[in-house]
Protein backbone atom coordinates (compact mmCIF):
# COMPACT_ATOMS: atom_id res chain seq x y z
CA UNK A 1 0.00 0.00 0.00
CA UNK A 2 1.35 2.93 -1.10
CA UNK A 3 0.44 6.27 0.42
CA UNK A 4 -1.21 8.78 -1.62
CA UNK A 5 0.69 12.19 -2.11
CA UNK A 6 0.15 14.57 -0.21
CA UNK A 7 -2.71 17.27 -0.43
CA UNK A 8 -3.96 20.35 0.65
CA UNK A 9 -6.29 20.28 3.37
CA UNK A 10 -9.93 21.71 2.40
CA UNK A 11 -9.81 24.50 4.54
CA UNK A 12 -12.75 27.55 4.16
CA UNK A 13 -11.47 30.86 6.36
CA UNK A 14 -9.06 29.18 8.63
CA UNK A 15 -8.08 32.38 10.24
CA UNK A 16 -11.59 33.47 11.66
CA UNK A 17 -12.19 31.50 14.48
CA UNK A 18 -11.99 32.83 18.20
CA UNK A 19 -10.10 35.68 16.67
CA UNK A 20 -11.91 38.43 18.86
CA UNK A 21 -11.88 36.49 21.89
CA UNK A 22 -8.38 34.94 21.80
CA UNK A 23 -6.68 33.69 24.51
CA UNK A 24 -3.55 35.35 25.31
CA UNK A 25 -1.31 35.95 28.77
CA UNK A 26 1.99 33.83 29.78
CA UNK A 27 1.85 30.10 29.35
CA UNK A 28 3.67 26.65 31.13
CA UNK A 29 3.89 23.82 28.87
CA UNK A 30 5.13 20.74 30.77
CA UNK A 31 7.13 18.32 28.94
CA UNK A 32 7.66 20.88 26.58
CA UNK A 33 10.93 19.34 24.77
CA UNK A 34 9.11 16.16 24.01
CA UNK A 35 7.26 15.80 20.10
CA UNK A 36 3.93 16.88 21.53
CA UNK A 37 5.01 19.53 23.50
CA UNK A 38 7.61 21.31 21.42
CA UNK A 39 5.13 21.30 18.67
CA UNK A 40 2.61 23.30 21.29
CA UNK A 41 5.47 25.34 22.50
CA UNK A 42 6.64 26.18 18.39
CA UNK A 43 2.97 27.16 17.89
CA UNK A 44 2.90 29.42 21.14
CA UNK A 45 5.96 31.36 20.47
CA UNK A 46 4.67 32.10 16.52
CA UNK A 47 1.45 33.60 18.41
CA UNK A 48 3.54 35.48 20.09
CA UNK A 49 2.57 34.20 23.84
CA UNK A 50 5.03 34.60 26.84
CA UNK A 51 6.27 30.73 27.07
CA UNK A 52 7.24 29.01 30.17
CA UNK A 53 8.69 25.04 29.64
CA UNK A 54 9.01 22.60 32.34
CA UNK A 55 11.13 19.76 31.45
CA UNK A 56 13.89 17.40 32.50
CA UNK A 57 15.14 17.67 29.23
CA UNK A 58 18.09 20.93 28.65
CA UNK A 59 16.48 23.23 26.06
CA UNK A 60 18.87 25.94 25.65
CA UNK A 61 17.72 26.86 21.61
CA UNK A 62 14.05 27.55 23.31
CA UNK A 63 15.82 29.66 26.08
CA UNK A 64 17.66 31.96 23.78
CA UNK A 65 14.32 32.82 22.20
CA UNK A 66 12.43 34.10 25.47
CA UNK A 67 11.74 30.50 26.88
CA UNK A 68 11.67 30.44 31.17
CA UNK A 69 12.72 27.36 30.95
CA UNK A 70 12.31 25.19 34.74
CA UNK A 71 14.78 22.08 34.16
CA UNK A 72 12.95 19.50 37.01
CA UNK A 73 10.48 16.30 37.07
CA UNK A 74 7.42 15.89 37.85
CA UNK A 75 7.95 14.92 41.47
CA UNK A 76 9.82 17.78 42.21
CA UNK A 77 6.46 19.28 43.80
CA UNK A 78 8.54 22.31 45.11
CA UNK A 79 9.39 23.40 41.16
CA UNK A 80 6.12 21.95 40.29
CA UNK A 81 4.17 24.52 42.15
CA UNK A 82 6.43 27.41 41.84
CA UNK A 83 6.74 26.67 37.74
CA UNK A 84 3.18 27.87 38.25
CA UNK A 85 4.21 31.49 39.22
CA UNK A 86 2.41 34.35 36.80
CA UNK A 87 0.90 31.91 34.37
CA UNK A 88 -2.69 31.96 32.97
CA UNK A 89 -2.58 28.75 31.07
CA UNK A 90 -0.91 25.36 31.99
CA UNK A 91 -0.94 23.05 29.11
CA UNK A 92 0.02 19.62 31.18
CA UNK A 93 1.61 17.36 28.23
CA UNK A 94 4.65 15.61 30.10
CA UNK A 95 4.20 12.09 31.66
CA UNK A 96 6.08 8.85 32.15
CA UNK A 97 4.69 6.60 29.68
CA UNK A 98 5.63 3.26 28.71
CA UNK A 99 4.08 -0.02 29.12
CA UNK A 100 6.03 -1.78 31.65
CA UNK A 101 7.51 -0.27 35.40
CA UNK A 102 6.96 -0.14 39.31
CA UNK A 103 3.28 1.70 39.92
CA UNK A 104 5.09 3.57 42.85
CA UNK A 105 7.15 4.95 39.73
CA UNK A 106 4.21 5.87 37.66
CA UNK A 107 2.49 7.26 40.58
CA UNK A 108 4.73 9.91 41.73
CA UNK A 109 5.27 11.33 37.74
CA UNK A 110 1.60 11.20 36.78
CA UNK A 111 -0.74 11.55 39.35
CA UNK A 112 1.46 13.17 41.95
CA UNK A 113 3.30 15.81 39.91
CA UNK A 114 -0.77 16.21 38.18
CA UNK A 115 -1.48 17.18 41.98
CA UNK A 116 1.52 19.38 42.47
CA UNK A 117 0.43 21.23 39.46
CA UNK A 118 -2.85 21.62 40.45
CA UNK A 119 -2.19 22.72 43.59
CA UNK A 120 0.39 25.16 42.47
CA UNK A 121 -2.58 26.47 39.74
CA UNK A 122 -5.16 27.36 42.71
CA UNK A 123 -1.83 28.95 44.93
CA UNK A 124 -1.18 31.00 41.77
CA UNK A 125 -4.11 31.65 40.30
CA UNK A 126 -4.14 30.42 37.07
CA UNK A 127 -7.05 30.36 34.93
CA UNK A 128 -7.20 27.46 32.56
CA UNK A 129 -5.64 23.91 32.63
CA UNK A 130 -5.11 21.85 29.40
CA UNK A 131 -4.35 17.77 30.05
CA UNK A 132 -3.10 15.56 27.67
CA UNK A 133 -4.56 12.03 28.82
CA UNK A 134 -4.52 8.95 26.64
CA UNK A 135 -7.29 6.89 25.38
CA UNK A 136 -5.57 3.71 27.38
CA UNK A 137 -7.93 5.21 30.02
CA UNK A 138 -10.78 3.76 29.26
CA UNK A 139 -8.64 0.77 28.80
CA UNK A 140 -10.87 -2.94 29.11
CA UNK A 141 -9.52 -5.28 27.53
CA UNK A 142 -12.53 -5.51 24.96
CA UNK A 143 -12.31 -4.33 21.35
CA UNK A 144 -13.32 -0.57 20.94
CA UNK A 145 -14.81 0.48 18.22
CA UNK A 146 -16.27 4.20 17.51
CA UNK A 147 -15.92 4.68 21.48
CA UNK A 148 -16.84 7.63 23.26
CA UNK A 149 -16.45 9.37 26.12
CA UNK A 150 -19.06 7.69 28.22
CA UNK A 151 -16.37 5.00 28.49
CA UNK A 152 -15.97 4.62 32.57
CA UNK A 153 -12.28 5.13 32.92
CA UNK A 154 -10.15 2.10 33.55
CA UNK A 155 -9.68 0.35 37.06
CA UNK A 156 -8.37 -2.70 36.14
CA UNK A 157 -4.89 -2.89 33.66
CA UNK A 158 -2.04 -4.78 32.94
CA UNK A 159 -0.08 -1.67 32.78
CA UNK A 160 0.30 0.82 35.05
CA UNK A 161 0.43 4.10 33.00
CA UNK A 162 -3.54 3.76 32.05
CA UNK A 163 -4.30 3.07 35.83
CA UNK A 164 -2.60 6.41 36.87
CA UNK A 165 -3.35 8.19 34.10
CA UNK A 166 -6.99 7.34 34.76
CA UNK A 167 -6.71 8.70 38.50
CA UNK A 168 -4.67 11.99 37.25
CA UNK A 169 -7.74 12.41 34.80
CA UNK A 170 -10.50 11.86 37.45
CA UNK A 171 -8.73 14.67 39.52
CA UNK A 172 -8.51 16.69 36.46
CA UNK A 173 -11.50 17.42 35.96
CA UNK A 174 -12.87 17.07 39.68
CA UNK A 175 -10.82 20.19 39.98
CA UNK A 176 -12.83 22.19 37.67
CA UNK A 177 -14.06 25.60 38.94
CA UNK A 178 -15.14 28.72 38.26
CA UNK A 179 -11.74 29.55 38.44
CA UNK A 180 -9.66 27.24 37.62
CA UNK A 181 -11.67 25.90 33.92
CA UNK A 182 -9.79 22.22 33.21
CA UNK A 183 -10.36 19.94 30.30
CA UNK A 184 -8.35 16.51 29.39
CA UNK A 185 -7.70 15.29 26.32
CA UNK A 186 -6.89 11.93 24.74
CA UNK A 187 -4.98 11.81 21.72
CA UNK A 188 -4.00 8.45 20.73
CA UNK A 189 -1.07 7.11 19.22
CA UNK A 190 0.28 10.68 17.71
CA UNK A 191 3.03 10.60 14.73
CA UNK A 192 4.00 12.99 12.41
CA UNK A 193 7.85 13.65 10.73
CA UNK A 194 9.87 13.83 13.80
CA UNK A 195 8.29 11.11 15.60
CA UNK A 196 10.75 9.68 18.21
CA UNK A 197 8.46 6.68 19.48
CA UNK A 198 5.90 5.22 17.38
CA UNK A 199 7.24 4.59 13.92
CA UNK A 200 10.60 4.26 14.85
CA UNK A 201 9.71 1.72 17.56
CA UNK A 202 7.87 -0.12 14.68
CA UNK A 203 10.58 0.30 11.97
CA UNK A 204 13.87 -0.90 14.21
CA UNK A 205 11.37 -4.09 15.32
CA UNK A 206 10.32 -4.87 11.38
CA UNK A 207 13.98 -4.70 10.78
CA UNK A 208 15.30 -7.08 13.24
CA UNK A 209 12.48 -9.47 12.14
CA UNK A 210 11.11 -8.87 15.92
CA UNK A 211 7.01 -8.03 14.70
CA UNK A 212 4.69 -10.82 14.26
CA UNK A 213 0.87 -9.93 13.75
CA UNK A 214 -1.32 -10.79 16.44
CA UNK A 215 -4.69 -12.56 15.80
CA UNK A 216 -6.43 -12.18 12.41
CA UNK A 217 -4.28 -8.83 11.76
CA UNK A 218 -7.91 -7.14 10.60
CA UNK A 219 -8.13 -4.98 14.08
CA UNK A 220 -8.57 -0.98 13.31
CA UNK A 221 -6.72 1.51 15.05
CA UNK A 222 -7.25 5.08 15.18
CA UNK A 223 -4.14 7.73 15.04
CA UNK A 224 -3.61 11.42 15.50
CA UNK A 225 -1.00 13.72 13.35
CA UNK A 226 1.15 15.74 15.88
CA UNK A 227 -0.11 19.29 13.99
CA UNK A 228 -3.76 17.97 14.67
CA UNK A 229 -2.74 17.10 18.49
CA UNK A 230 -1.67 20.64 18.71
CA UNK A 231 -4.59 22.02 16.65
CA UNK A 232 -6.99 20.42 19.81
CA UNK A 233 -4.89 21.23 22.87
CA UNK A 234 -4.47 25.48 21.32
CA UNK A 235 -8.58 25.06 20.69
CA UNK A 236 -9.21 22.93 23.97
CA UNK A 237 -7.56 26.23 25.76
CA UNK A 238 -9.86 28.78 23.67
CA UNK A 239 -12.89 26.55 24.89
CA UNK A 240 -11.98 27.54 28.36
CA UNK A 241 -12.14 31.42 27.25
CA UNK A 242 -15.20 32.70 29.76
CA UNK A 243 -18.18 32.80 26.81
CA UNK A 244 -18.19 36.40 25.00
CA UNK A 245 -21.41 38.44 24.84
CA UNK A 246 -23.74 37.63 21.97
CA UNK A 247 -24.29 39.31 19.10
CA UNK A 248 -26.94 41.55 18.62
CA UNK A 249 -29.82 41.20 16.20
CA UNK A 250 -28.71 44.47 14.18
CA UNK A 251 -24.95 43.42 13.85
CA UNK A 252 -25.96 40.24 12.04
CA UNK A 253 -29.51 39.49 12.30
CA UNK A 254 -29.32 36.55 9.47
CA UNK A 255 -26.42 34.55 11.61
CA UNK A 256 -26.60 31.29 13.10
CA UNK A 257 -24.07 31.42 16.57
CA UNK A 258 -24.68 27.73 17.11
CA UNK A 259 -22.62 26.74 13.97
CA UNK A 260 -19.14 27.43 13.38
CA UNK A 261 -18.26 28.39 9.60
CA UNK A 262 -14.66 28.47 9.71
CA UNK A 263 -11.98 26.45 12.15
CA UNK A 264 -8.95 27.61 14.33
CA UNK A 265 -5.84 26.07 12.36
CA UNK A 266 -3.35 28.26 12.80
CA UNK A 267 -2.82 30.24 16.44
CA UNK A 268 -0.37 32.50 14.95
CA UNK A 269 -2.85 33.29 12.36
CA UNK A 270 -5.07 33.43 14.56
CA UNK A 271 -3.46 36.41 16.60
CA UNK A 272 -2.30 37.82 13.55
CA UNK A 273 -4.47 38.28 11.05
CA UNK A 274 -7.34 41.51 11.78
CA UNK A 275 -10.75 39.53 11.36
CA UNK A 276 -12.00 38.44 8.03
CA UNK A 277 -15.64 37.30 8.88
CA UNK A 278 -17.48 38.47 11.54
CA UNK A 279 -16.57 37.02 14.74
CA UNK A 280 -17.78 33.42 15.88
CA UNK A 281 -19.50 33.05 18.82
CA UNK A 282 -19.82 29.43 19.83
CA UNK A 283 -22.26 29.20 23.03
CA UNK A 284 -20.79 25.25 23.67
CA UNK A 285 -17.59 26.40 24.15
CA UNK A 286 -18.44 26.63 28.14
CA UNK A 287 -19.43 23.05 28.45
CA UNK A 288 -15.82 21.79 27.59
CA UNK A 289 -15.08 22.82 31.18
CA UNK A 290 -14.74 19.51 33.56
CA UNK A 291 -14.89 17.54 30.10
CA UNK A 292 -12.49 14.67 28.61
CA UNK A 293 -12.09 14.68 24.68
CA UNK A 294 -10.75 11.63 22.78
CA UNK A 295 -8.42 13.40 19.58
CA UNK A 296 -7.78 11.17 16.62
CA UNK A 297 -7.23 11.99 13.13
CA UNK A 298 -10.88 10.65 12.63
CA UNK A 299 -9.35 8.15 9.71
CA UNK A 300 -9.52 4.58 11.61
CA UNK A 301 -7.22 2.59 9.68
CA UNK A 302 -6.39 -1.28 9.78
CA UNK A 303 -3.07 -1.66 11.73
CA UNK A 304 -1.10 -4.31 9.91
CA UNK A 305 -2.19 -2.95 6.90
CA UNK A 306 -0.82 0.48 7.46
CA UNK A 307 2.55 -0.93 9.03
CA UNK A 308 2.99 -3.05 6.16
CA UNK A 309 2.20 0.29 3.95
CA UNK A 310 4.87 2.42 5.40
CA UNK A 311 7.99 -0.81 5.34
CA UNK A 312 6.75 -1.44 1.65
CA UNK A 313 7.05 2.01 0.83
CA UNK A 314 10.68 2.51 2.95
CA UNK A 315 11.24 -0.97 0.61
CA UNK A 316 11.49 -3.09 3.56
CA UNK A 317 9.56 -6.68 3.51
CA UNK A 318 6.39 -6.90 5.04
CA UNK A 319 5.52 -8.15 8.55
CA UNK A 320 3.83 -11.55 7.53
CA UNK A 321 4.03 -14.11 10.57
CA UNK A 322 1.05 -14.44 12.90
CA UNK A 323 0.49 -14.98 16.20
CA UNK A 324 -2.76 -16.14 18.05
CA UNK A 325 -3.74 -13.29 20.88
CA UNK A 326 -3.53 -16.30 23.37
CA UNK A 327 0.25 -17.41 23.32
CA UNK A 328 0.88 -13.62 22.35
CA UNK A 329 -0.84 -12.54 25.96
CA UNK A 330 0.67 -15.60 27.65
CA UNK A 331 4.17 -14.85 26.46
CA UNK A 332 3.70 -11.52 27.81
CA UNK A 333 2.81 -12.84 31.37
CA UNK A 334 5.68 -15.07 31.00
CA UNK A 335 7.68 -11.86 30.45
CA UNK A 336 6.11 -9.58 32.97
CA UNK A 337 6.96 -12.36 35.42
CA UNK A 338 10.64 -12.68 34.65
CA UNK A 339 11.09 -8.70 34.08
CA UNK A 340 9.66 -8.74 37.56
CA UNK A 341 11.29 -11.22 39.51
CA UNK A 342 15.07 -10.94 38.12
CA UNK A 343 14.79 -7.95 37.55
CA UNK A 344 15.89 -7.33 34.25
CA UNK A 345 16.52 -3.77 32.56
CA UNK A 346 14.00 -1.88 30.13
CA UNK A 347 11.01 -3.21 28.75
CA UNK A 348 10.13 -6.64 28.05
CA UNK A 349 9.45 -7.29 24.48
CA UNK A 350 5.75 -8.61 25.13
CA UNK A 351 2.75 -8.09 27.80
CA UNK A 352 -0.48 -8.21 28.34
CA UNK A 353 -1.24 -4.50 27.58
CA UNK A 354 0.90 -4.83 23.82
CA UNK A 355 -0.89 -8.31 23.12
CA UNK A 356 -4.40 -6.47 23.31
CA UNK A 357 -3.16 -3.20 21.85
CA UNK A 358 -1.89 -5.13 18.55
CA UNK A 359 -4.54 -6.95 18.26
CA UNK A 360 -8.40 -5.55 19.55
CA UNK A 361 -9.87 -2.35 17.24
CA UNK A 362 -9.29 0.68 19.09
CA UNK A 363 -10.78 3.60 17.16
CA UNK A 364 -12.85 6.19 19.25
CA UNK A 365 -15.87 9.32 17.93
CA UNK A 366 -14.38 12.59 17.87
CA UNK A 367 -17.93 14.06 17.30
CA UNK A 368 -17.65 15.78 20.53
CA UNK A 369 -13.94 17.52 20.40
CA UNK A 370 -15.93 18.76 16.93
CA UNK A 371 -18.66 20.08 18.36
CA UNK A 372 -17.33 21.63 21.62
CA UNK A 373 -13.89 22.42 20.60
CA UNK A 374 -14.48 23.36 16.76
CA UNK A 375 -11.72 20.38 16.29
CA UNK A 376 -11.07 18.97 12.97
CA UNK A 377 -7.98 16.66 12.12
CA UNK A 378 -6.08 19.06 8.93
CA UNK A 379 -3.34 16.79 8.50
CA UNK A 380 -5.19 13.31 6.15
CA UNK A 381 -3.67 10.18 7.02
CA UNK A 382 -2.36 9.97 3.64
CA UNK A 383 -0.95 13.57 3.68
CA UNK A 384 0.68 13.13 6.40
CA UNK A 385 2.22 9.65 6.12
CA UNK A 386 3.59 11.19 2.56
CA UNK A 387 5.42 13.57 4.43
CA UNK A 388 6.58 11.36 6.82
CA UNK A 389 8.03 8.45 4.38
CA UNK A 390 9.72 11.66 2.44
CA UNK A 391 11.76 12.03 5.74
CA UNK A 392 12.90 9.00 6.31
CA UNK A 393 13.81 8.64 2.95
CA UNK A 394 16.00 11.87 3.23
CA UNK A 395 19.97 10.73 4.14
CA UNK A 396 20.51 11.16 8.01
Amino acid sequence: MTPAPPTSPSVTNPVCNLISYKPSGPVLVTGGTGFLGRHLVEHLLAAGRPVAVLARTPAPDLEKRGVRFIRASLDDETAVRAACRGIDTVFHVAAKVGVWGRYDDFFRANVLGTRALLAGCREHGVSRFVYTSTPSVVYNGYDLANADESLPLTTSCPSPYPLTKAIAEREVLAANSATLRTVALRPHLIWGVGDPHLVPRILKRARAGRLRIIGAGRNRVDMVHVENATDAHLLAESALLPRPPAPTSQANPQSNPTQPTCNLLSYKLAYSVPGECDPIINPTHSSAAGRAYFITNGEPVVLWDWINGLLNTLGEPPVTRHISLRTASAVGAVCEAAWRVLPLDGEPPMTRFIAAELAKDHWFSIDAARRDLGYSPRISMAEGTASLVNSLRRPS
